[in-house]
C-alpha cells in the first residue's frame, strides 16, 4: 500500500530527520531569540503561550529563520530556557548567539522517552570518544502538527 502523502500544515514544516541524525553540526554565532518557560519537574506549563508570543514577534519583525529551530535547555526542574532561531536581531527581545560543535541524534516517539534518549546520545558520544558539555533539545513540531504528520520527532544536540 502506498504511503499517505502528508501536506504541510502551515504551522510547523515537515521535519526531515536525515540531516540531523548522527551528524556533527558546527555553529558559529548562530542567532536565537531567547525566552524562558515555566515547568513542573521538566513538564512545560506555558510552552505554547511563550511560543505563540515569540513567533508573533519574529513574524512581525520579519526575522523568521526558514528552518525555525526551537531549542530547549532543560536547566531546572521548574523552568527551561528556550531558543528560537532567527535570521536577524529582534528589537526588544533577548538575543543569544550559540557557537560550538554538536553531536546530534534524532528520536521519534513520546517525550516520556527522553530519559532513554539521553542515555542513547551519551553512549553515542562515548563511542565517538567525546565528552558532552551541554545538551539542547530540539522539538521539531508542535503537538498539533506532530499528530497531523504522524511523527513526533525530537533531536538532541550534545555540545562536545
Amino acid at each position: 500500500m502506498p504511503e499517505k502523502k502528508v501536506k504541510e500544515t502551515g504551522c510547523c514544516p515537515i521535519f526531515d530527520p536525515k540531516p540531523w541524525d548522527k551528524k556533527t553540526i558546527k555553529w558559529e554565532n548562530k542567532l536565537f531569540l531567547k525566552d524562558r518557560v515555566f515547568s513542573f519537574f521538566h513538564i512545560p506549563i506555558n510552552f505554547g503561550a511563550i511560543m505563540k508570543k515569540d513567533v508573533e514577534i519574529i513574524e512581525k519583525t520579519k526575522s523568521k529563520d526558514p528552518e525555525m529551530i526551537v531549542l530547549s535547555d532543560e536547566n531546572s526542574l521548574f523552568g527551561a530556557d528556550v531558543y528560537l532561531s532567527v535570521k536577524k536581531n529582534v528589537p526588544g527581545a533577548k538575543m543569544e548567539k550559540i557557537s560550538g560543535t554538536f553531536l546530534s541524534m534524532v528520536f521519534e516517539g513520546p517525550y516520556g522517552s527522553m530519559g532513554k534518549w539521553v542515555k542513547e546520545i551519551q553512549e553515542y558520544a562515548e563511542s565517538k570518544k567525546k565528552t558532552i558539555k551541554k545538551m539542547y533539545f530540539y522539538y521539531t513540531t508542535c503537538p498539533k502538527c506532530a499528530k497531523e504528520y504522524g511523527k513526533n520527532y525530537a533531536v538532541i544536540l550534545a555540545q562536545v
